[in-house]
């Protein structure tokens, strides 16, 4: 059986499971492809920056901050506004990295509502195809072994599509879910590390 037969075989939930399995797919490497280029190491820019607040070159602390990761845009917008008092820049702080928390969970709704859909509509197909099998079955048509089994077979097919979207949407969902919250916390880290920075470079300025 072709994969169009098999398709078809298995109506037009089938179909309305693949749109889901397609942008379930493209909205994971999509977001793949962000976390890649949003990670950092933040150890390595916290040396950068700490260096250069110790040899107060201003030039080098804004050259180490800059970059496309969350961590540096992080510390590119505290040192950007280096001259706030210290309770304004912790919720200076708190708001950039609410910005990058929520950056990082873009459109991963739709990855769990496809991981819940999907099981149901293949649950909704199959019932839908063994009411009609039942339907056709008491209008009078022969019955026999292969034609019940024939019915159900097909009508099956619609919860195996949909328990194969789902399975790999919620995995994906979850480790994508787990790398959002230690990201968070390596922006916690960071943000305790510029407070801390800050204090230093203030006592070694007077």
């Amino acid at each position: 059986m072709s994969f169009v037969e098999y398709m078809n075989a298995g109506g037009s939930i089938m179909w309305i499971i693949l749109g889901i399995s397609v942008v379930a797919a493209a909205l994971i490497i999509e977001r793949l492809i962000f976390f890649a280029m949003a990670s950092a190491d933040p150890f390595k820019l916290e040396a950068s920056f700490k260096k250069a607040l110790a040899e107060g070159d201003a030039n080098a602390a804004l050259s180490a901050v800059k970059g496309r990761s969350s961590m540096h845009r992080l510390f590119f917008e505290a040192w950007s506004n280096w001259s706030l008092a210290d309770p304004d820049m912790s919720t200076l702080l708190e708001q950039q990295l609410r910005r990058e928390i929520y950056r990082w969970g873009e459109n991963l709704t739709f990855l769990e509502i496809a991981a819940k859909v999907s099981p149901l509509l293949g649950l909704l197909g199959t019932v839908l195809g063994m009411v009609e099998m039942f339907q056709t079955l008491n209008m009078g048509n022969t019955v026999n072994a292969a034609t019940v089994t024939g019915g159900i077979w097909k009508a099956l097919f619609t919860t195996v599509a949909g328990l194969t979207v789902a399975i790999p949407a919620i995995v994906a969902h979850g480790l994508l879910c787990g790398r959002i919250e230690r990201e968070e916390e390596s922006l916690r880290r960071g943000a305790d590390f510029i407070i801390r920075e800050r204090m230093g470079y203030r006592k070694n300025a007077n």
